[in-house]
C-alpha cells in the first residue's frame, strides 16, 4: 500500500524578547521649525537617518576617505581574544544601537559562551530587523531588543545567573556629543551597567586636517548626498521648498573644539518655506547638521574617569588614528 510521506516539520523561528520602553521620539517638524529659528541655524543630526539617510552612511563607510568604520572594524578583529579574556565566561553583550551586524558578530564570536546579547535601540524598525536576523543566525543565544532612547532612564533586562555585563557603543558615536554631553551619558551609563562591568567605546583620533576633512567629504560626493538628504527629508515629510541645488555640504574641522562641523552652506539668498514658516538664508549662511568630536587617548580617558568609570587600556592602529578604550566600573562594596 502506498501512502504519502509526510512533509517535514519546519524548525521552529528563532525568537528573541522584545522590551517596549515606548520611547518619545521627538518630532521632526518641530525641530526643523525651531532650528531655523534660531539665530544660527541648525537641524539636529540624528533626523539624518531616515530610510536614505541610512542606506547612503552604508555607502560612506564603504568610501576610500573614510576610515572609521574599516579601522576600528580591524582593532576589534585584532584584539578580540583580549576583549573576550577580560569579559570572562557568560558576558551579557549590551549594544547600545543596532548596527549591521558585523562588530557584534566579531565580539561574539570571540566569547566564551556568552549568556545573552540585549540591543538598545530608538528606531523600532531598526531593532527589530537587527533582532530578527541575529536571532536567526544564533538561535541559542539569548536575545533581547529593547526599544528605548539610551541617553533616558529605563531598566535593562540583565539575567542574575549570566556573566560580567559588558557595554558596546561602537563606530565613534560618541564623538557626536559635546563634551559635557559626552561625560553625562557615560556617567549615566556607568550607573545602568551596574557595579563591576565594562564598556568597550570606539573613539575617532586626532589627526591631520587633510585627513579629517576628506573622511567626512568624500570625492564621490556620498557624504553630501547624505547631508542634503536631510532637506530632501524636509520637502518630502513637511513639503518644504528646499532647493537642494541652492545648498553646499561643508566639513570643516575647528582646532580650538577638536570637532569637524559639518554645514549646509547656502549659495546664494533665499527663502525657504517649511510648515508654514519662512525662513529667510543669506549668501555663505550656514545650516549646521553634525558635529564629529575628536579626542586624544589621555583625553578620553579623563572624560571616561569624570564619569565614573576605572579606565582599563586602549587599542588603536598602527597609525594612531582610531581606538577602542576597555572601560570598568568600580566594583560592589
Amino acid at each position: 500500500m502506498l501512502t504519502t510521506p509526510r512533509p517535514r516539520a519546519r524548525p521552529a523561528r528563532a525568537t528573541y524578547t522584545f522590551h517596549d520602553h515606548a520611547p518619545q521620539e521627538s518630532s521632526f517638524e518641530a525641530a526643523v521649525v525651531q532650528g531655523l529659528s534660531a539665530p544660527r541655524k541648525s537641524i539636529p543630526f540624528r533626523f539624518l537617518y531616515d530610510a536614505a539617510g541610512s542606506a547612503l552612511f552604508e555607502k560612506i563607510c564603504e568610501q576610500p576617505e573614510y576610515y572609521p568604520t574599516r579601522t576600528e572594524m580591524r582593532i576589534l578583529e585584532r584584539e578580540a581574544p583580549s576583549i573576550a579574556r577580560l569579559a570572562g565566561p557568560r558576558a551579557q553583550l549590551v549594544e547600545l544601537g543596532s548596527g549591521a551586524g558585523q562588530k557584534i558578530n566579531l565580539l561574539l564570536d570571540a566569547l566564551t559562551d556568552p549568556a545573552a546579547y540585549i540591543s538598545v535601540e530608538i528606531s523600532r524598525a531598526a531593532l527589530l530587523e537587527a533582532a530578527a536576523r541575529l536571532a536567526d543566525e544564533r538561535p541559542e543565544l539569548d536575545i533581547h531588543a529593547v526599544w528605548a532612547d539610551y541617553s533616558t532612564p529605563f531598566a535593562l533586562p540583565l539575567r542574575a545567573d549570566a556573566g560580567r555585563v559588558v557595554g558596546f557603543f561602537p563606530g565613534s558615536s560618541i564623538g557626536n556629543f559635546e563634551p559635557a554631553q559626552a561625560r553625562n551619558f557615560l556617567s549615566l551609563w556607568a550607573r545602568r551597567l551596574g557595579p563591576d562591568a565594562d564598556m568597550i567605546v570606539g573613539v575617532d583620533l586626532i589627526k591631520p586636517v587633510e585627513v579629517l576633512e576628506r573622511a567626512y567629504d568624500d570625492a564621490a560626493g556620498v557624504t553630501a548626498a547624505f547631508s542634503l538628504n536631510l532637506l530632501r527629508r524636509a520637502n518630502r515629510e513637511l513639503h518644504a521648498d528646499f532647493d537642494l541645488a541652492g545648498f553646499r555640504h561643508e566639513a570643516r574641522y575647528q582646532a580650538a573644539t577638536g570637532a569637524v562641523e559639518i554645514h549646509l552652506v547656502s549659495q546664494c539668498r533665499q527663502t525657504v518655506h517649511v510648515a508654514g514658516h519662512d525662513f529667510a538664508f543669506a549668501e555663505g549662511e550656514r545650516l549646521h547638521i553634525e558635529n564629529s568630536h575628536k579626542y586624544d587617548i589621555e583625553g578620553f580617558a579623563d572624560l571616561a574617569r569624570q564619569a565614573g568609570f576605572q579606565w582599563h587600556t586602549a587599542w588603536t592602529d598602527p597609525k594612531r588614528w582610531f581606538s577602542v578604550h576597555y572601560l570598568r566600573t568600580p566594583g560592589a562594596l
